[in-house]
């Protein structure tokens, strides 16, 4: 049945699914569309709300540039090749790997979405090197663990109503993680997610005739060929003594900010991170610079589309087309089915913000108010804006923009997949969020 589905929804998608920065530019006009037709918005009103925001999203987009090239650059290094070398080894059977990759997304984007994005897309590759398996569906399945972020360690809409002094303090205090992240509902989902989206994954295995493989030079890196140099810049270049000096001052920095500080996982230390990692994995700036001229030719689609979706975020939060979505999805919930319905909202308006910090502060007015009249549970209503976030990345490629880039595709090439998996973990949240 699912080896069917999935075949269906491959093609749907291949057919009919552009390329991402087509689907952006219809999203813009949509939304600035449905904030003429519902919002009684002129469309200056909308040009204006759009070219205004067009650039609010600059300091994010070079954050995500950067998690796409400092993963990279940590990922080429001879030790985390040999690490995920050994670690694809497990996997003996297109089946296997599939369960492998999807496994580890899970786990990763679990820790953190933006180690678990780029980790998971390097494992897809070497998989792919190792076992003969549809290469389309192995790096769905590697996207797809990106579903659990949002309940995870890194989910920004639990840390920052955790956080003291966040913008909604005034109204529902400081909530714990113990009540979101960790509390019983959201590790059952998880819990769930970690068993059946391998599964899943596993069933939607196409036959060997429908199967699509990658030629394997496509999976090599480029060689680099290095020329005897001695010129004194190439000494410098070469030097392994300046490579570990500023290698042990981010080190030095680092044990601070984790150890000292207890400083908590966030977007700029995690790509501090894996950058300095790479800096002394790497050895000399020769190799680390080598490393970063491939991996910085799969940012060209961050840095174009990126902004795109910074309007149309302005679009709909200035616009009050978010409010007038969440208030219709609210207005015939009760404080039993209020989670459920507002994960639904959330999903919604996902596929137009694809940001959950970004979908937090247009959603959370009004979810709160529709929590506190009908005595819903505060912290279960905001995981249901969490879910809702990380649930429609399925069909959203906006996340998908860095694992494609690592692995080569196109968002046509995995989204008939995630188009299933949609489903499936749609009725997961719903039944942890209403059920548990």
């Amino acid at each position: 049945m699912f080896k069917a589905l999935s075949r269906s929804s491959v093609k749907l998608v291949e057919r009919y699914l552009p390329d991402p920065y087509i689907f952006v530019v219809l999203l813009t006009l949509i939304a600035g569309v449905a904030a003429v037709l519902v919002e009684s918005k002129t469309p200056m009103q909308v040009v204006t709300m759009w070219g205004d925001g067009f650039w609010g999203l600059l300091s994010f987009t070079m954050q995500m540039v950067l998690v796409l090239v400092a993963g990279y650059m940590m990922a080429s290094t001879p030790l985390v090749k040999r690490i995920l070398q050994s670690l694809a080894k497990l996997a003996k059977t297109p089946g296997g790997a599939i369960i492998l990759v999807t496994v580890v997304a899970l786990v990763a984007n679990w820790i953190n979405w933006g180690f678990g994005l780029v980790v998971s897309a390097l494992f897809a590759k070497q998989l792919a090197r190792t076992v003969r398996v549809d290469y389309r569906l192995l790096v769905a399945s590697a996207y797809s663990g990106f579903i659990v972020w949002h309940g995870g360690l890194a989910g920004s809409i639990p840390l920052t109503i955790a956080t003291e002094g966040h913008f909604q303090a005034d109204k529902i205090g400081i909530i714990p993680t113990a009540d979101t992240i960790f509390s019983t509902y959201n590790i059952i989902i998880v819990l769930a997610m970690l068993v059946l989206v391998p599964l899943v994954n596993r069933l939607m295995l196409p036959d060997e005739k429908d199967s699509v493989y990658v030629e394997q030079s496509k999976l090599e890196d480029t060689a680099v060929v290095v020329e005897k140099d001695d010129r004194p810049a190439a000494r410098l270049e070469n030097s392994k003594v300046l490579a570990m000096l500023i290698g042990v001052a981010g080190l030095a920095y680092m044990f601070d900010f984790y150890v000292v500080r207890g400083g908590g996982l966030n977007l700029n230390i995690i790509n501090f991170t894996f950058l300095f990692l790479a800096i002394i994995l790497h050895g000399n700036a020769r190799n680390l610079l080598n490393s970063l001229d491939e991996a910085i030719k799969g940012a060209a689609g961050i840095v174009i589309q990126f902004p795109f979706y910074a309007g149309i975020m302005a679009i709909i939060m200035h616009s009050g087309l978010a409010a007038s979505l969440s208030d219709w999805m609210t207005s015939f919930a009760s404080a039993d089915s209020l989670p459920f319905w507002t994960f639904m909202s959330a999903g919604i308006v996902n596929i137009f913000i694809p940001s959950g910090g970004g979908q937090w502060a247009v959603q959370s007015p009004v979810v709160i108010s529709a929590a506190q009249a009908l005595g819903a549970d505060m912290p279960r209503v905001a995981m249901a804006v969490a879910w809702g976030d990380a649930w429609t990345n399925l069909l959203q490629p906006f996340w998908a923009l860095p694992v494609l880039a690592i692995a080569g595709l196109k968002a046509k090439d995995i989204m008939g997949y995630c188009l299933i998996q949609l489903f499936v973990t749609g009725v997961i949240v719903s039944i942890g969020l209403t059920w548990f």
